[in-house]
């Protein structure tokens, strides 16, 4: 197999966000060339597919500013920095549905946009829900929670509803692997 490695060159940060860092870099191409590649880097994220016992699904209604509208999500949020991943996945869950889970499995990872990002979300399984409180959003972040029986959330990747790329991702993993 050939390798083909680019290696860093030269680089700068051309936009310093409070969540995003944009980057340019000089890469040194497979075959000795140089090429430019900007990207943005990302602290990673964490997904929960919340499942009841009765086979109902947790998800969540947000607007997302991007795209101008509305989308069904599974729970998700940003890591902190030097939080675990299982811990973020408890953090968010707690805090956008008011919801904790005795069962948590670790699905896999997904790498959302691997052209320009290289933001990594783990998914997380949460079983075993209770109620423990009312969700304390964030300031500035609005969501609605919604169940539904799993099944219908399927229907909704499958029909277009849900199209957000980590939750169509999370809820395939668990309709094809879930045991």
């Amino acid at each position: 197999m050939k390798d083909l490695t680019e290696h860093f060159a030269s680089g700068e940060r051309v936009f310093d966000g409070k969540l995003l860092k944009v980057h340019r870099d000089v890469v040194r191409l497979p075959d000795g060339s140089q090429g430019t590649r900007e990207y943005i880097r990302h602290p990673g994220a964490v997904a929960v597919v919340p499942l009841f016992d009765d086979g109902t699904v947790l998800l969540e209604r947000q607007f997302r500013y991007p795209h101008r509208r509305e989308f069904i999500e599974v729970p998700a949020g940003k890591l902190e920095p030097n939080e675990p991943h299982l811990e973020t996945a408890k953090r968010e869950l707690l805090e956008e549905t008011g919801y904790s889970a005795e069962e948590w499995t670790h699905l896999t990872v997904i790498h959302t946009a691997i052209a320009y990002t290289d933001e990594a979300i783990d998914i997380f399984l949460a079983r075993k829900l209770r109620k423990v409180r009312e969700a304390a959003l964030d300031a500035g972040e609005f969501v609605e929670t919604l169940v539904v029986p799993f099944a219908e959330a399927i229907a909704m990747v499958h029909d277009g509803r849900i199209t957000d790329a980590k939750s169509v991702a999370a809820l395939l993993w668990v309709n094809t692997w879930r045991k």
